[in-house]
């Protein structure tokens, strides 16, 4: 879409927090609005109805709208995105499974800003399944970079929390 389109969706979401949740269908349709304007099969449109039911509440509604949003094609940025928001509602509806199965590819892809999300989603599918160790193997290894000192003795950590002989 345009960067119009965009901008404007992005100022939407930037009203969330004036919605409570008694006026979380309101917000909803605001969303539904600016999709109504995307061209037909746009994978932008199911992606940002997914987004609206998900950041509301309703994991169930948005695990379909996510799936089809990447079943049309959402890649890059937006598409990581989906699969890190999918991951996760359907740790909430009790699929944690498929979340692993969803996230796990992406540790070796390319890197970007949503690394970090990608291992906590990860990780949090993992402890559902009570997969503790990897999980917390995984936030360590995230937050090991970000740490003032400690960067190497943290990594070294979570790495022996999933391998005893590292």
């Amino acid at each position: 879409m345009n960067q119009d389109w965009e901008d404007r969706t992005t100022a939407a979401w930037a009203t969330f927090d004036d919605y409570p949740e008694e006026r979380a269908a309101d917000f909803r349709g605001m969303i539904d609005a600016l999709v109504a304007e995307l061209p037909d099969g746009s994978p932008l449109g199911p992606f940002e109805r997914a987004c609206a039911w998900d950041s509301t509440g309703h994991s169930d509604k948005a695990v379909p709208l996510y799936r089809e949003a990447l079943a049309l094609g959402l890649r890059g940025y937006k598409g990581r995105r989906a699969k890190i928001q999918l991951s996760s509602s359907l740790r909430n509806i009790g699929l944690a499974e498929e979340g692993v199965k969803l996230l796990t590819p992406e540790l070796d892809g390319p890197s970007d800003e949503l690394d970090d999300a990608v291992r906590a989603c990860l990780a949090l599918c993992l402890s559902s399944l009570g997969r503790d160790r990897e999980g917390l193997s995984l936030v360590l290894g995230a937050l090991a970079p970000h740490l003032p000192r400690y960067q190497r003795s943290m990594a070294n950590y979570a790495r022996a929390l999933v391998d005893p002989t590292a």
